[in-house]
């Protein structure tokens, strides 16, 4: 999985520009599902049949992630750009980024900020807004842009190599939610499909960063009798004053209880617990409401779906460099696994079944 994780996080794929992520998806993917397809949206879902009957259960993790794009390139060869999804400001100057043109060519730059030595001249309480920077190709002028193949529209990610370092964990962009897709991805190529009751769907979803929209899109095209999302989380166990060492790195993955998007189905919680402390998987609790996902959508479809969350402890999300724990990474894995073989029928998910 870690090869795999390096693979999904090496490939340029901010919102809307999903597309070379989806055709590795498609190419990997392509000879282990039984079905195939990338939707109008750029959603890539895979259906995979199991031997016996059982229920329809929906898989979400999303492919894209935050990132740029180039808004305005200025005669002396500085260019503008603009944020696709959330980006704290105060994490992004001086930080190299990757441009990808329109012939797929990647040009690489960095976020430029005021020497060190101007600082006495400068406002050193100032937070500049995106719309003050801007990023150095290393062009001469808007000529020089050009030649380098560049233009308005091109989309701009981080330009932050995977690493593992320390005790077990790595280091790299893009992890959310990369990392749920090299989850997915495993499963679907790993689980002998011939002990399972029911048919998966692993959907890699587009523009979970805009608003959930990939999810929308793809959750109108299944009917599912049971949803789980597979995303990366904020952990709460570092030093500032807000944390407070409910969700922590290294524990194990996240089961949702309730974010801002969803509070998670009581049936398919207790169920995922249950799984984790049979098969002694380290696991935690997640009661975060400062984050959503794609289950935010995938619940509300047609008459309703059983949905929770596996979260992917992580810290520094949406920065240049994140952080996650591989073995929380094979514990979410695990996990998503045991549900997936010991589902049997659609009524152990219903809302009045037996607690």
């Amino acid at each position: 999985m870690r090869a795999l994780l390096r693979d999904l996080v090496s490939i340029s794929g901010p919102c809307g520009f999903e597309h070379e992520v989806a055709r590795y998806l498609v190419g990997r993917l392509k000879g282990v599902a039984d079905e195939i397809w990338v939707d109008g949206l750029g959603n890539v879902i895979a259906k995979k049949s199991g031997a016996h009957p059982g229920p329809v259960l929906m898989l979400s993790a999303h492919a894209d992630e935050v990132g740029f794009i180039v808004k305005k390139i200025e005669s002396n060869g500085l260019i503008r750009f603009e944020k696709i999804g959330g980006h704290d400001d105060r994490t992004i100057l001086n930080e190299r980024v990757i441009i990808r043109t329109q012939d797929g060519t990647l040009r690489e730059g960095v976020i430029g900020c005021i020497s060190a030595h101007m600082m006495r001249f400068d406002n050193t309480q100032l937070v500049r807004k995106h719309s003050e920077m801007y990023i150095d190709v290393g062009a001469k002028d808007a000529a020089g842009v050009a030649r380098l193949g560049i233009r308005v529209a091109d989309p701009i990610t981080w330009h932050t190599p995977y690493q593992e370092f320390g005790e077990n964990r790595a280091m790299g962009h893009g992890f959310d939610d990369r990392a749920g897709c090299a989850v997915l991805a495993k499963c679907l190529e790993d689980i002998d499909f011939s002990q399972v009751h029911g048919t998966v769907y692993f959907v890699f979803s587009s523009q979970e960063e805009l608003g959930l929209r990939g999810a929308r899109v793809a959750s109108q095209q299944i009917t599912a009798d049971v949803a789980i999302a597979v995303d990366t989380t904020a952990c709460s166990d570092t030093f500032e004053a807000m944390m407070d060492n409910t969700l922590c790195m290294g524990k194990g993955v996240g089961i949702k209880v309730m974010d801002f998007s969803l509070l998670a189905s009581v049936h398919v919680r207790k169920k995922l617990q249950r799984l984790a402390e049979e098969q002694n998987i380290p696991h935690q609790l997640e009661i975060f409401c400062g984050i959503g996902t794609d289950a935010g959508e995938m619940h509300k479809e047609k008459a309703g779906v059983p949905t929770s969350v596996l979260s992917i402890p992580s810290r520094y999300a949406h920065c240049p460099v994140e952080v996650i724990d591989l073995d929380d990474l094979q514990a979410t894995k695990d996990l998503l696994t045991a549900f997936i073989t010991s589902m049997t029928t659609r009524e152990e998910f219903a809302f009045l079944a037996p607690m």
